[in-house]
């Protein structure tokens, strides 16, 4: 009878336990790190205290903002020019003081901005295999800030629209195709701002501040649709950003110094939807999102760890999955666009982890045995075309990413050719003047138009 008794008692709790364990196809991702020679080598990380991640990376490259004397320079190497990077590697060198922020353009693999401790807004277009010389001359220049820019972003389905936020505490928002600023945020932030990002369609932003408060913003309105202040009550930075469904995830510390993770609903920012708390390092927590996936990586400035966590829109709503551990402190960190992936091997992530001297490509793959094409892992994802000219956005018009299925491997197009005519308002002749746009070349004002010739036999 007592026998009896305890294989029922064993099957009670095996049964308690399935139902405790989460079913979720990502429980068992692992992070593995790429072998030395995939690796960069013998690059020199910028040092600059500001933290922003250093690097971008997209389908065809990747950017890392270095050291360099007498201003400010970043690299941009083809993703397959792997092992040592040469002292004498050309490098993107037109700003005046440090870079601190970088971005690719979402529409455009050869489109990089960067913003700079030299105020200015640049924006680059890169050869189609890489730097042969250095390049110092922007295709661009946007001119608009008082203090050091530290915040660029692309708008997720607009064109040629480019965010900026500086220490002036203001957000600028760009017409590129003009080089004209059309969207100014002056008086919402009364000090600096950690970081920006967009919504899913652009039409909205969120902001994280010095101040302690996070901000959803309807930028073309300029105004505040939702507010949180101490969102987290630590004085260390805090991150926010836009989850697909509209929530907000946030990164902060609390009063006693511990680092959370909080997600938040904009319609009723009183009190957030949860809280985790994780440890009492002071690096800032750099979050990483996938909207195909709900999985949200927590990448710390110094830690030498990767978490990631999956969202769900059923309570608790974030669920730990596992961390990925090495030896060396991360500087910086690039997330890699989601068509740059290789499916085959089930990669669902790819970072690129900057040490001192180096840049080490992390990727994480979900285990399976089939080599068949993974559809639950790859649901279609955002593609590269854009959904919207900038002047339909800013004429208040919306547009969701136009997605792309990666069934067959992501296959880049044709180079899109970024060209810039420069005409001087003031002269009846309408002369053009081929010459790169540069602050210092002109003090006439200056109309920029930019265009994008697609080769006909790519239609």
């Amino acid at each position: 009878r007592m026998e009896a008794f305890r294989v029922v008692q064993r099957n009670v709790c095996q049964s308690n336990m399935k139902r405790v364990v989460r079913q979720s196809k990502f429980r068992h991702v692992f992070g593995q790190a790429a072998k030395n020679d995939q690796c960069y080598d013998d690059i020199r990380v910028s040092r600059v205290t500001w933290d922003s991640s250093f690097c971008a990376v997209n389908p065809k490259f990747v950017a890392l903002i270095i050291e360099a004397s007498g201003g400010g320079a970043f690299l941009v190497l083809p993703l397959q020019k792997t092992g040592r990077i040469d002292k004498s590697y050309p490098t993107v060198c037109g700003h005046t003081g440090p870079v601190l922020d970088i971005d690719w353009c979402p529409h455009n693999d050869h489109v990089i901005a960067s913003g700079s401790e030299d105020c200015t807004v640049m924006v680059w277009q890169i050869p189609e295999n890489g730097l042969v010389t250095s390049m110092a001359e922007p295709v661009v220049v946007l001119e608009g800030h008082s203090k050091r820019v530290g915040i660029i972003t692309w708008h997720p389905t607009a064109r040629n629209v480019l965010l900026s936020a500086g220490c002036d505490n203001q957000i600028v928002i760009w017409n590129v195709g003009t080089g004209e600023a059309m969207i100014t945020l002056e008086d919402m932030h009364p000090d600096v701002i950690y970081n920006v990002t967009w919504n899913r369609n652009g039409s909205l932003i969120c902001t994280a501040c010095k101040d302690k408060a996070i901000r959803v913003i309807d930028p073309r309105k300029e105004m505040i649709v939702a507010e949180k202040e101490k969102a987290h009550e630590g004085a260390r930075p805090m991150r926010a950003i836009f989850l697909s469904n509209g929530n907000v995830l946030t990164t902060g510390f609390s009063r006693m110094s511990e680092r959370q993770l909080a997600l938040w609903n904009p319609d009723n920012m009183e009190e957030p939807m949860t809280v985790n708390e994780m440890d009492t390092s002071n690096g800032v927590l750099l979050p990483f999102y996938d909207p195909d996936t709900n999985v949200v990586y927590l990448c710390g400035k110094g830690d030498s760890s990767i978490r990631y966590f999956e969202i769900t829109d059923e309570a608790p709503y974030v669920h730990f999955l596992s961390t990925f551990a090495t030896k060396e402190p991360q500087r910086g960190m690039g997330y890699m666009p989601k068509r740059g992936l290789d499916v085959n091997k089930c990669e669902i992530a790819r970072f690129y982890k900057l040490h001192e001297r180096k840049c080490e490509p992390i990727v994480m793959t979900v285990p399976r045995k089939s080599d068949l094409f993974q559809d639950d892992l790859y649901p279609d994802t955002s593609g590269p075309d854009h959904a919207l000219e900038a002047e339909e956005w800013f004429d208040g018009k919306n547009g969701d990413p136009i997605l792309i299925s990666l069934k067959n491997g992501y296959v880049p197009g044709k180079n899109r050719e970024f060209k810039v005519v420069k005409k001087n308002i003031l002269d009846t002749k309408n002369t053009e003047n081929s010459t790169p746009a540069n602050k210092s070349a002109s003090p006439t004002p200056s109309i920029v138009s930019i265009c994008f010739l697609q080769d006909l036999q790519s239609v």
